[in-house]
């Protein structure tokens, strides 16, 4: 790429076509042998650690987290149903009766 960069700055100074173009060439070929360069790395490494950490380990640890942050993780969620668009109305809470004789005189005599 630095050897191509440099032809490019050299070709620019020039203002030739010709070699402006196979310059632009050059820095194309190498920028698609980096991108295959690089696919086939990353290909490597998912391959790599997806073997080496079994996929019940995972879920072990993801819902000992969540245990730890009280969370209910997975199915939960498809058992929830569809969401509303609205808000649920205020209810008036609803007073409990007096436990005993005393404390309903006081809720009497406070009325």
């Amino acid at each position: 790429m630095g050897m191509t960069v440099k032809g490019m700055s050299n070709a620019m100074k020039n203002m030739q076509v010709d070699q402006i173009a196979s310059t632009m060439d050059e820095f194309e070929k190498q920028f698609e042998n980096m991108d295959v360069r690089s696919e086939y790395m990353t290909n490597a490494m998912e391959a790599s650690t997806s073997m080496t950490t079994p996929p019940e380990q995972v879920d072990a640890l993801i819902q000992m987290v969540a245990e730890e942050a009280g969370l209910q993780v997975g199915q939960d969620l498809d058992k929830v149903g569809v969401v509303g668009k609205t808000l649920p109305q205020k209810e008036e809470p609803v007073k409990a009766a007096p436990a005993n004789d005393l404390e309903a005189r006081l809720a009497a005599l406070r009325r």
